[in-house]
């Protein structure tokens, strides 16, 4: 069985748990999700559960860093945030297109009252777990 370390750093869940509900959850969801599938990709054996920008975030030896954040101004959707110098979000919407809402090549948004498509994230997600493992590749193997 794999064996997955995960380093949480002090404020993390602070900021997680003083987010309003139901965002909270659904922030939650995103975290378990990202866990899962780290647990599931090869070649990550390590997760940083850290802050960046004030965001949870999270960090691997190969990956690109994953953020996730609710902004007031926009309080009925939340997201995913990726380095906008990647390739990520181009990638994602060419391989998934309308299947989700994007904000420049920075993001994917997701409403609050609407459902996430699961298996279409993780891909996501483990594309940027796995980020300079993959970059050479067309859709980065999604």
């Amino acid at each position: 069985m794999k064996n997955l370390e995960i380093k949480t750093n002090p404020g993390f869940e602070e900021v997680l748990t003083n987010y309003p509900e139901p965002v909270k959850g659904k922030l939650q969801n995103l975290r378990a999700l990202v866990i899962e599938t780290a647990f599931e990709t090869e070649g990550v054996d390590k997760l940083e559960e850290t802050l960046k920008w004030g965001e949870p975030s999270f960090v691997t030896k190969l990956g690109s860093t994953l953020r996730m954040d609710w902004k007031a101004r926009s309080p009925n959707q939340y997201a995913m945030y990726f380095q906008c110098s990647s390739r990520l979000v181009d990638t994602f919407k060419a391989v998934f297109g309308n299947i989700f809402q994007y904000e420049g090549n920075r993001a994917i948004v997701f409403s609050l009252d609407v459902e996430i498509p699961v298996e279409a994230v993780k891909e996501c997600i483990k594309a940027a777990l796995r980020y300079h493992k993959v970059k050479h590749l067309i859709t980065l193997g999604i």
